[in-house]
C-alpha cells in the first residue's frame, strides 16, 4: 500500500505534470531570453529608441515579472496553477503583438516590458516548478524541477535561430507577431497543470507562512544570493550581443553564443538538480556563484574573438539556469510544498530586481561610457557576494515540515 500522498512520479499524471510544465518554461523562458538580438534592429528603425530606452523595456519586463511573482504564485497556491498559466499565455502573446506595433519608447514599454514581465510572472518559475513540486515528493523534488527547467535551456537553443530567421527575412516586426503566435501555446498546455499541495505540513494561513519564511535567515540570505543570479543573467543575456558587434565580430557570433548558452545549460541544470538531492543544495549554489565570476574575470581579460566567445558562453551555460531548481529545492526542503508557489515567488521578485538593474543599467552605463567594462565587473563582484551568502544558510525543515527518511518512502512503494 502507498505510504505517500503523491502520485507515482512515473504514473502517467505524474510525467503530464513534468510535461507540460517544461512546455511552458521552453515558450516562456526560451523566448524571454532572446529578446537581446532585437536590440540593435530596433534601435536603427525606431527614433528615440537608445540601447538605454531598449535596455529600459527589458529592465521594466523583469522588474514587473520580479513583483508579479508573489502574486501569481499565491493564487496558484489558492485556485490552483491552470488559471494562472493561461492568463500568462494570454499577457505574453498581446505584448508581443504590441510590440510588433511599437514606434516608440512608450509602446516599446508597454509591450515588451508591462505586458511580457506580467506573462512572464504567470507562465515562469513560481508558478509552474509550484505546480510540478506539488507532484513529487521531496526526495525527487530538486531533479524533477531541474528536468522542467530545463526546457527553459532547450527554448533558448531552438528560440535563437528561429528569431534570426525571422528577423532576417522578415523584419523585427513580423518576427514578433510569429514569436506571438508561439507564446498563444501556453494557453494550451495551462490546464494539464492543474492540482494543489498534497504534501502533509503545518496548518498555517498564507500570511503566517510568509512571516515564518521572512523571519528565517537561510531565507533572506537565499534572497538576497539571488539577487545576483538576476543582475548577471540579464545583462549577459540582453547585452552581450551588443558587446560582441561593438568589437566588430560578425551577428552570428551573438546569436550563437545564445544557443551555445542554452545547450549547455541542459547539462548543467540537470546536473545540478541531480547533485541537489544527493549532496547540500546551498553549496552546490555557492560553487556555482564562484564558478560564474572566474568565467566572467576571464572572459573580459582575454582577447575577444569568436573562440573565447564560444568557450565563454559554454561555460557561463553549464551555471546559468542550475540555481533555480536548487534555489527552489531549498525552499521546499525548509518550507514544505503548501505555499511552495507563493514562496518561490517572493525569492524570485529579488532576483528580478536584479535582473531589472542588469538589462538597464548595462545600457545606461553603456550610453554614459561607451563602454560595459564597469557592469562586467559589477558581475564578478556579484558572483564572489552570492557565493559567500550561501554558505551560513540553514538547510533543515522547519517545525512541522516532514521530509521522508528515504526515496523508496518518499515515492510510496511498499516495502
Amino acid at each position: 500500500m502507498s505510504t505517500s500522498p503523491y502520485p507515482d512520479p512515473a504514473s502517467r499524471k505524474g510525467w503530464a505534470v513534468l510535461a507540460f510544465g517544461g512546455l511552458v518554461i521552453f515558450v516562456a523562458l526560451g523566448m524571454r531570453h532572446i529578446f537581446g538580438l532585437f536590440q540593435d534592429p530596433i534601435t536603427r528603425d525606431l527614433l528615440g529608441v537608445s540601447r538605454e530606452a531598449f535596455g529600459f523595456a527589458l529592465a521594466l519586463q523583469n522588474l514587473l515579472w520580479g513583483i508579479g511573482q508573489p502574486f501569481a504564485g499565491a493564487l496558484a497556491d489558492r485556485f490552483g496553477s491552470a488559471r494562472v498559466i493561461f492568463a500568462g499565455g494570454l499577457f505574453y502573446a498581446s505584448g508581443l503583438l504590441l510590440a510588433a506595433t511599437s514606434t516608440g519608447p512608450l509602446s516599446l514599454n508597454l509591450g515588451l516590458g508591462l505586458l511580457i514581465g506580467l506573462g512572464l510572472s504567470c507562465s515562469s518559475y513560481a508558478v509552474v516548478l509550484g505546480a510540478v513540486g506539488r507532484h513529487f515528493p521531496p526526495a525527487q523534488r530538486s531533479s524533477a524541477m531541474a528536468i522542467a527547467t530545463v526546457g527553459g535551456s532547450v527554448g533558448i537553443l531552438c528560440s535563437v535561430p528561429i528569431a534570426l530567421g525571422l528577423i532576417a527575412n522578415f523584419g523585427w516586426v513580423y518576427a514578433f507577431v510569429g514569436l506571438a503566435a508561439i507564446a498563444a501555446t501556453i494557453c494550451l498546455a495551462a490546464p494539464r497543470l492543474a492540482g494543489r499541495s498534497l504534501e502533509a505540513g503545518p496548518e498555517q494561513s498564507l500570511r503566517e507562512a510568509l512571516s515564518q519564511a521572512l523571519s528565517h535567515r537561510g531565507f533572506v540570505l537565499l534572497t538576497l544570493g539571488f539577487f545576483a543570479c538576476g543582475f548577471q543573467l540579464a545583462f549577459i543575456g540582453i547585452h552581450l550581443p551588443a558587446y560582441l558587434a561593438d568589437r566588430s565580430l560578425d551577428p552570428w557570433v551573438g546569436g550563437t553564443a545564445l544557443a551555445v548558452i542554452g545547450a549547455t545549460n541542459i547539462i548543467g541544470t540537470l546536473g545540478c538538480g541531480a547533485l541537489g538531492d544527493r549532496y547540500s543544495k546551498k553549496k552546490i549554489l555557492a560553487l556555482i556563484y564562484l564558478i560564474r565570476a572566474a568565467v566572467v574575470a576571464w572572459f573580459i581579460l582575454t582577447p575577444v574573438s569568436p573562440t573565447t566567445t564560444i568557450v565563454f558562453s559554454a561555460s557561463i551555460g553549464l551555471t546559468w539556469l542550475g540555481v533555480v531548481p536548487l534555489t527552489s529545492g531549498i525552499v521546499g526542503q525548509v518550507f514544505g510544498s503548501r505555499y511552495l508557489a507563493t514562496l518561490v515567488g517572493v525569492v524570485f521578485m529579488m532576483h528580478q530586481v536584479g535582473s531589472f538593474l542588469g538589462a538597464w543599467l548595462g545600457g545606461l552605463v553603456f550610453e554614459l561610457s561607451g563602454s560595459y567594462d564597469m557592469v562586467w565587473w559589477s558581475v564578478v563582484l556579484l558572483g564572489l557576494f552570492a557565493s559567500i551568502l550561501h554558505w551560513p544558510i540553514d538547510e533543515r525543515p522547519v517545525d512541522g515540515v516532514s521530509v521522508p527518511s528515504s526515496p523508496k518512502v518518499a515515492v510510496g512503494i511498499a516495502s
